[in-house]
């Protein structure tokens, strides 16, 4: 009997049933955006966001997302959403976003906090799990930042990845693995990848939390040993031979019996150290050094500094699906990408257009200047 065939519809809708989302954000729904995301009050001077497609765009209503609108200010803003612990998930952070200014001297990128972040008071000593996006600043600084926070210090990506720097929407994708590995993505197209371990510094880190690790062991092995001796007690079962002479061999006294010192099977002498580190490692290195796990993701936010407004941030998503986010991507950013551009365009055409009617009129106006001024000296030379 030949096995039934699964719709193409069923499969993707299935998709979509595995995968957790833990935050969507297309501003749909006109101001109600105002009701999800919270304004920070901790300084007045604080930049405000509005919510627009910009002066082109692929879709008036699908392009609208959050503008910066103020000029060399800080701006402050989050959304909540139900916490969640990505612990042995993907976590998938995607967005977009348009520099419609031409960026001189701004972030771009977004953070992850925890749930318990305080958004009324939101600023930049506020602690996040994930800074992630391009900041842009003079012709040195054009990045894509990926800042993991991990034992009360933030840890930044080591390699050097180049951010757009046009004025056009783009999509930015950051997957952090359970197996410790990570990918940025920019317009759907993988531009860095890598180990978590060693793209963010953690092999030194690892060296001198088993330096650590190793000492205090072994000190503690030591100690354990010694306090293990005094443990010992007489054989109760053992008699004193019977070519026991004292005078010659002095008192007897029964053998002393200890308890092995060592547990798991551990041989009491001649212990492998590699074997015992590895024990020790197991236990504390792969739990402690997972920059990939967070245990209490509930907001995400816009802290940045802007010299020029004007940025755009849209299609927000968090995600555990990598082909969830990658469908998500191609269903906003994808399909308006292409009419922004030709949007653009036409309006440049049409800036050009106007540019040379004014020159024409402005040539033409000198022309009549001239002319004017040229009859005005031939009535005056004959005025005599």
């Amino acid at each position: 009997m030949a096995a039934a065939r699964v719709p193409l519809w069923a499969i993707c809708v299935l998709r979509v049933a595995l995968a957790t989302v833990y935050f969507q954000e297309e501003f749909l729904d006109g101001e109600r955006w105002r009701n999800r995301w919270v304004h920070s009050t901790n300084d007045s001077q604080f930049g405000h966001f509005r919510l627009s497609s910009g002066n082109f765009y692929g879709h008036k209503e699908k392009d609208k997302g959050l503008q910066t609108t103020q000029n060399s200010r800080f701006y402050a803003i989050s959304a909540r959403f139900k916490p969640f612990s990505n612990k042995g998930k993907t976590l998938i952070i995607q967005y977009t976003v348009k520099h419609e200014q031409k960026m001189d001297c701004g972030g771009g990128y977004i953070k992850l906090f925890p749930a318990d972040v305080d958004q009324k008071n939101l600023n930049g000593k506020s602690q996040y799990y994930i800074m992630f996006g391009p900041d842009i600043c003079g012709f040195d600084i054009k990045t894509v930042h990926v800042i993991l926070h991990f034992k009360n210090q933030y840890h930044a990506n080591k390699k050097s990845i180049r951010c757009k720097v046009d004025s056009f929407t783009h999509l930015y994708t950051l997957v952090l693995r359970p197996d410790l590995t990570y990918e940025v993505k920019i317009d759907g197209q993988s531009i860095e990848s890598g180990s978590i371990e060693y793209d963010w510094q953690l092999t030194s880190l690892k060296k001198m939390e088993k330096a650590s690790a190793e000492a205090e062991g072994w000190d503690q092995a030591a100690k354990d040993k010694s306090q293990d001796w005094e443990k010992h007690f007489l054989d109760a079962s053992a008699s004193k031979p019977s070519d026991w002479k004292g005078e010659l061999d002095g008192d007897w006294q029964a053998a002393m019996l200890q308890k092995p010192p060592y547990q798991d099977g551990l041989k009491p002498e001649g212990i492998d150290k590699d074997v015992w580190l590895h024990q020790k490692m197991k236990n504390s290195y792969l739990t402690e050094y997972d920059l990939s796990e967070f245990e209490n993701i509930g907001a995400v936010g816009l802290e940045l500094w802007q010299v020029r407004s004007g940025t755009i941030f849209d299609n927000f998503l968090i995600t555990d699906d990598e082909e969830y986010a990658e469908n998500f991507g191609k269903a906003t950013w994808g399909e308006t990408k292409g009419p922004e551009k030709e949007m653009d365009a036409i309006q440049a055409k049409e800036e050009v257009k106007k540019a040379q009617e004014e020159d024409e009129d402005d040539m033409l106006m000198g022309r009549f200047r001239g002319r004017e001024n040229s009859f005005k000296g031939f009535h005056r030379r004959n005025e005599f």
